[in-house]
């Protein structure tokens, strides 16, 4: 029988998790090149789809340009031809990206696959070219460890190779299909920059960066707008990322640093998750305007004067923080959305020379922003002294004592937890659960010292933090150390797993989501063209599966290998596609506790990858997360149930 919440008051009405977990009516909002449409996601066949309407229209005008019904599209690009518009799409979560052309004077036509390729082939890096009309560049591996450069004729879908990757560990950087530069990644794991002879091809060292520093590799790693110089998010002699150029004769110059805060570069996961870019860049000129730094909330550095006008006065529309920000040409009409904790994704149409403004839409208009809890940033320090950030979120309308606690453990583990809004959060703060999500060790984003603190520590220094700040949280009276719970996906899910193995009295419920069990057989279950990149992150961090002491050592600090002492409920969820931590990975920890008569749920969705994303999905995922966490730690539980998905399944 579940148990409210042991304080004083009353929570808001249970929010239903078709509210919280459907997908957004509108986002992504972006305006066209010559002002006259504007682009965004909104759902048709219960998927996202992208529709185009006129600028001053609205949606009822617009028309949905795109037919998914499989898997709904997440990423488009408008094109220089105002004809064309492009999108990518993998297949029930393989990964495996393609890019997409749709016509829009011919909308109700099949898109277009510009890259089409072999099963395992993928498409990477979109880059519209201004020097060749109509052109696009992107990276494919026809050659499976490759990703040559191809040069893509968008209209009738023409390509030739425009330049061929030579090294695995190398390549060429420059837009508009330049090579004045060079990088590789060198035997020790540095990051390795230099500038090249346009006449001779010859190359000189002109910037190393320490691998150990950049886990998940140099980003930004970009040209400047005339292709002269290199632009790097390095830390150099800091211990906060900053902006860096690099010019051909190794000359550096800061372009953007804020003291005690690292650039918020977690847009480097990949232009297929829509992250908040790092830099904000001209649409007219191709230069950087802006940068992002983290913070309690992230905060723009803006480098452009008329950027810094036209973003003075997109402030005053929100007290949350900048996502996305579009123009036209001219530089005057803009689509602007927000990043917020409790009304999140408002967006914008705003026009520079009026100084006027009109909101384009919520994404989320049946959410009321009065019935959900505000994220506020937490700061306290490891067992070793190290600090360490986070955020507590905490259910309305109850005095916050005593509440049963979940943990949030994010993946990676080089990303990290971000002000805004976190629907898994405002879930569990609404059934009554404090929520803690913290940066542990080995998190990006607060410094290199804090990132290479991690190292080796897979299990042990990275999982005390966890347990530091969950007991932090006892410590101020807010939670009930006799009802703590454990959830992660990915990295967080071998840290959920981490937590009922080498702590197993601690929690008293856990739920695993397409977490590693086994450090060793996730490392040789890598696509083949990931493994040589692997030197600074899980190679340094976690160990060398080739090497028998280190072997040992990953097996020590795998879950799988001591299933022998789980005693925490627990419940598994996996997507059967997912190209990053493999099925079998969640199968290995299901059969071994099952084998010892353990109870344990075990729900695969056939039609998902690293990540449930399809919203029948998503929504019956986390109906079963509310019902497991109900039932040990008696936090709220909605009596609607759903039936089963086609492509769900109980395992």
């Amino acid at each position: 029988m579940s148990k409210t919440p042991s304080s004083a008051g009353s929570l808001p009405r249970l929010i239903d998790i078709d509210e919280l977990f459907a997908d957004p009516v509108f986002s992504n909002a972006s305006i066209s090149p010559d002002g006259k449409r504007i682009a965004y996601l909104a759902p048709k066949n219960d998927r996202t789809n992208v529709w185009v309407r006129g600028v001053h229209e609205e949606h009822d005008k617009a028309i949905c340009v795109t037919h998914d019904s499989r898997r709904g599209i997440k990423k488009y690009y408008w094109t220089r031809d105002p004809r064309w518009l492009l999108y990518i799409q993998d297949t029930d979560g393989n990964e495996e990206w393609h890019v997409y052309r749709v016509d829009l004077e011919a909308p109700d036509k099949p898109a277009v696959d510009l890259t089409p390729l072999p099963p395992g082939g993928r498409a990477l890096g979109i880059e519209i070219l201004k020097s060749a009309p109509g052109k696009m560049l992107v990276g494919m591996n026809r050659r499976p460890m490759f990703f040559d450069l191809f040069e893509v004729d968008i209209a009738t879908g023409e390509t030739r190779l425009h330049r061929e990757q030579s090294d695995v560990m190398g390549s060429y950087l420059g837009s508009e299909g330049r090579a004045n530069f060079y990088q590789e990644m060198a035997k020790n794991g540095d990051y390795e920059f230099y500038a090249v002879d346009e006449q001779t091809g010859d190359k000189r060292l002109i910037y190393r960066a320490p691998g150990r520093e950049h886990a998940s590799g140099v980003y930004p790693m970009t040209e400047t707008a005339d292709g002269n110089s290199l632009l790097l998010g390095v830390y150099q002699d800091s211990d906060d990322l900053r902006l860096v150029r690099v010019d051909p004769d190794g000359k550096q110059t800061v372009i953007a640093t804020e003291p005690g805060h690292s650039l918020d570069n977690i847009a480097f996961l990949g232009e297929q998750f829509n992250l908040p870019p790092t830099l904000l860049t001209s649409r007219r000129t191709g230069e950087v305007i802006a940068v992002r730094f983290v913070g309690d909330k992230a905060t723009i550095k803006p480098l452009d004067p008329h950027f810094a006008e036209v973003y003075a006065e997109l402030s005053k529309l929100s007290d949350g923080v900048l996502a996305s920000a579009s123009s036209d040409e001219s530089e005057q009409l803009w689509v602007a959305s927000f990043i917020h904790d409790r009304d999140p994704g408002l967006t914008y149409l705003y026009d520079h020379r009026t100084r006027k403004s009109r909101l384009l839409f919520r994404p989320f208009p049946k959410l009321n922003p009065a019935e959900l809890a505000p994220m506020k940033p937490v700061a306290l320090k490891a067992r070793d002294g190290l600090p360490l950030h986070g955020f507590l979120t905490l259910p309305l309308g109850v005095e916050p004592k005593g509440l049963p606690l979940i943990l949030c453990v994010h993946g990676g583990p080089w990303i990290y937890n971000r002000w805004g809004y976190d629907r898994e959060a405002q879930l569990f703060a609404n059934r009554g659960y404090a929520v803690l999500q913290v940066n542990f060790r080995g998190s990006l984003g607060y410094g290199k010292r804090h990132v290479t603190a991690g190292i080796k520590e897979l299990a042990g220094k990275m999982h005390d933090d966890l347990i530091d700040a969950a007991d932090w949280v006892v410590k101020q009276g807010i939670a009930d150390p006799k009802r703590m719970g454990i959830m992660g996906g990915s990295y967080g899910g071998y840290a959920t797993l981490v937590g009922v193995t080498f702590t197993p009295d601690y929690f008293a419920a856990a739920c695993e989501y397409v977490g590693v069990s086994n450090l060793v057989t996730f490392m040789r279950s890598q696509p083949e063209f990931v493994k040589p990149h692997l030197v600074n992150n899980w190679m340094l961090y976690a160990g060398d599966p080739d090497d028998p002491v280190q072997e040992a050592d990953m097996l020590a600090r795998s879950p799988v290998t001591r299933v022998d002492r789980i005693r925490t409920p627990l419940l598994v969820l996996q997507g059967r596609n997912d190209a990053r931590v493999v099925k079998a990975e969640s199968d290995n920890i299901v059969a071994s506790l099952r084998k010892r008569g353990v109870p344990v749920e075990y729900l695969v969705a056939d039609d998902e990858g690293h990540g449930f994303q399809n919203p029948e999905n998503v929504k019956l995922m986390y109906r079963a997360v509310e019902r497991h966490f109900g039932k040990y730690l008696g936090g709220r539980i909605s009596s609607r149930d759903v039936p089963m998905p086609p492509h769900m399944r109980q395992a």
